[in-house]
């Protein structure tokens, strides 16, 4: 292990990054200085010794990851990614928290050049270190080759104490010590203040011990505030262990040099003016100037860009030799990390007929995934302790596991979450990420409630993660309230850049994959059946991935059903009964609004057209759907234990109930008179 050597210029590199981030705060008025001064150290040798980046190309694939899960740091970040060199100038640093900045009030990927994951919410960014080490592994796994050991690359994470009080990071490093990454290192700022005040007040646990148990290195540096030797050897310890993740307890002084420095009011809050004078004055920086940087910290850091220039192009220079060797798995590897999906995969979409047997969702999503294993090797997924149940593990495909369990290898495609729901969540955030990889991950629908904030963060920066939610209403039967999901769907068909589908048949599961994979930039829900559907005549995948078609159609029609999911075959049973009656109907599955919601207007309109009503129809809670309809049928309450025909009875939802139902619908409008506009063409109307 090599020896820390000082630089003339550490202490004023460090003392720079404290101010700066003083600064930062105290013009935005908002944020959080406390913890940015207090790792500085930290931070200034990480990157001066040991990261691996190019800020002139942050998307260099073998660069080293930096996540920043405690948000209450962002400041450090900002003040980092400028000192480096990339696109963040000092007038972005001045605007920190200002409306269309480039440096908003937390990290956003996508957003601020260098930022590898969105976090904010404690934990989450504890999450996607997680998946960004468990990407690496993989994609080492199956593309290093001897003497080419192209994708090497560390994962560092800062976190905080209320990073590890959430639960999300605790399932995220029990999974983390059960796989044995060794590219994981995270250090964390024990300086024991919390929004509330000490720590002392709720969080008194023996963290070593805790990490310990979970199968984690523990290192810890006492002294984090100046020990700049101790700091090194910890991280340089941690790098050399390749079966443990690593977790180094750095004990800080929140706000060191300030007036208020270990106590809670400097952990959200700026500093005073004459606090950040004084400050700047015992750091020998000019007191009297803000925002300043002397030229030699600028070449500092320069310098950490030059030899990450100089990796980068030795790493190409490898990646080429290793084209030249390995021909066909360069091409792969290359297709991967451009995103690119391979030519005429679509064509192993399974396509369905009507008089093809019913099947649950759920069994028609795990014949997609086995028709498109073989052509997508970037799919990688998981369940959380539900695998016999989500049906999401391909036949013949093996564990991504430690070798020395002997239970797989880290070329494995299928991750065994356990029943850590949240964790996964953040975990595939990660693993999307870092590039190369989509990953899928499986559990029942009411239990992506448990991964909200994840699922969440996902939506917000655009990754391409799918969920495979099945069990997804009253349709699962015995087990009951506590397992079906009633108002789970509209949550997501809330939010924003989430595509939430709910396919009625094979030909409708077929196009909710065939959109979420070609979605790079929006994350996906499929809410799956554990009942059998059966083929709709009318469906193809052309229409369905439209998020919206008519499955039924008649002219001059006096009602329009709308459903989504198992009840778009009730709801043409309804249909048939009423148009043998001589009331003309006609049956509009919505698989997905998102979707949908993005068509042209006049198709949209084509869909749910004006003149006559039309009723809604789902087994879920009715909450959303007076977008597309003018009366809506659904669960006003909780489910019910039962076999699944039985509770679908006892709450009307049956064709011949559902006949009735649309019966009224129809003599209220012509009681009612006047023209039947359609919601579609009153919203845009409005």
């Amino acid at each position: 292990m090599s020896s820390f050597v000082p630089a003339q210029s550490d202490d004023l590199s460090i003392a720079t990054i404290r101010a700066l981030a003083a600064d930062v705060v105290a013009k935005a008025n908002s944020g959080h200085p406390g913890a940015p001064m207090g790792m500085a150290p930290v931070a200034h040798v990480l990157y001066s010794r040991f990261m691996n980046i190019n800020p002139k190309n942050s998307h260099w694939f073998n660069r080293d990851r930096f996540v920043l899960s405690n948000g209450h740091a962002c400041a450090l970040q900002y003040v980092l990614l400028h000192l480096l060199g990339y696109k963040l100038s000092m007038d972005d640093l001045k605007a920190f928290r200002q409306l269309d900045s480039l440096t908003p009030g937390h990290p956003e990927a996508g957003h601020t050049d260098g930022i590898e994951v969105t976090t904010g919410p404690l934990g989450q960014g504890f999450g996607n270190g997680v998946g960004l080490a468990i990407a690496q592994a993989h994609l080492g796994a199956v593309f290093n080759k001897p003497g080419f050991d192209l994708i090497n690359n560390f994962t560092y994470v800062f976190a905080g104490d209320g990073c590890l009080m959430e639960g999300v990071a605790s399932e995220a490093a029990s999974l983390a010590g059960h796989l044995q990454l060794g590219n994981l290192i995270v250090i964390y700022d024990d300086n024991h203040i919390s929004i509330d005040g000490d720590t002392a007040v709720a969080f008194t646990e023996n963290v070593e011990q805790r990490f310990s148990a979970y199968g984690w290195q523990v290192l810890h540096v006492d002294n984090g505030d100046s020990d700049l030797t101790a700091i090194y050897k910890a991280i340089a310890e941690a790098k050399l262990e390749k079966n443990k993740p690593t977790i180094i307890r750095l004990k800080t002084t929140i706000g060191f040099g300030s007036k208020q420095q270990g106590t809670h009011g400097v952990h959200g809050s700026p500093l005073k003016a004459d606090d950040i004078q004084a400050l700047k004055t015992k750091f020998g920086l000019p007191a009297d100037q803000s925002f300043y940087v002397a030229p030699e910290i600028y070449n500092t850091y320069a310098e950490i860009g030059k030899r990450g220039a100089s990796a980068e192009a030795q790493w190409n220079s490898l990646l080429e030799s290793y084209g030249q060797k390995y021909p066909k798995e360069h091409s792969e590897l290359i297709r991967r990390i451009s995103g690119e999906l391979p030519a005429n995969w679509e064509q192993c979409l399974p396509v369905y007929k009507s008089s093809d047997p019913a099947q649950a969702s759920r069994k028609l999503s795990e014949i997609t995934l086995t028709s498109l294993a073989p052509v997508l090797p970037e799919l990688l997924g998981g369940s959380a302790d539900l695998t016999s149940s989500n049906l999401t593990k391909v036949k013949g495909s093996v564990d991504f596991q430690p070798p020395s369990t002997g239970l797989g290898n880290y070329a494995g495609t299928y991750i065994r979450y356990g029943v850590r729901e949240h964790g996964m969540g953040a975990i595939a955030n990660g693993i999307h990420a870092y590039g190369g990889i989509i990953p899928y991950v499986a559990t029942f629908l009411n239990f992506v409630s448990y991964a909200a904030g994840a699922v969440r963060l996902s939506a917000l920066s655009g990754h391409q993660v799918i969920w495979v939610a099945t069990h997804d209403s009253i349709g699962l039967g015995e087990d009951g309230p506590t397992h079906q999901p009633i108002e789970t769907a509209i949550h997501f068909r809330a939010m924003p850049n989430l595509a939430f589908w709910r396919p009625a048949d094979g030909n409708e599961t077929s196009a909710a994959y065939l959109v979420a994979l070609k979605s790079k930039k929006t994350p996906s829900i499929l809410s799956l059946s554990r009942q059998n559907l059966p083929n709709l005549e009318a469906s193809t995948i052309e229409k369905a991935a439209k998020g919206g078609y008519v499955v039924h159609e008649v002219q001059g029609e006096d009602l329009t059903i709308v459903s989504a999911g198992s009840e778009v075959s009730i709801a043409i049973e309804a249909a048939a009964k009423l148009n043998a009656e001589g009331i003309k109907t006609r049956v509009v599955s919505l698989p997905c609004w998102f979707i949908f919601d993005k068509q042209p207007l006049e198709y949209r309109l084509s869909v749910l057209r004006s003149g006559a009503p039309i009723l809604s129809l789902e087994a879920l809670s009715t909450a959303g759907w007076s977008k597309y309809s003018h009366e809506q049928y659904g669960l006003p309450a909780w489910g019910a234990s039962g076999p699944y025909q039985k509770v679908y009875e006892k709450f009307g939802i049956t064709g011949s109930n559902i006949a009735v139902v649309g019966k009224k619908v129809v003599n209220f409008y012509k009681q009612r008179g006047g023209p039947v506009v359609s919601p579609l063409e009153k919203a845009f109307t409005i």
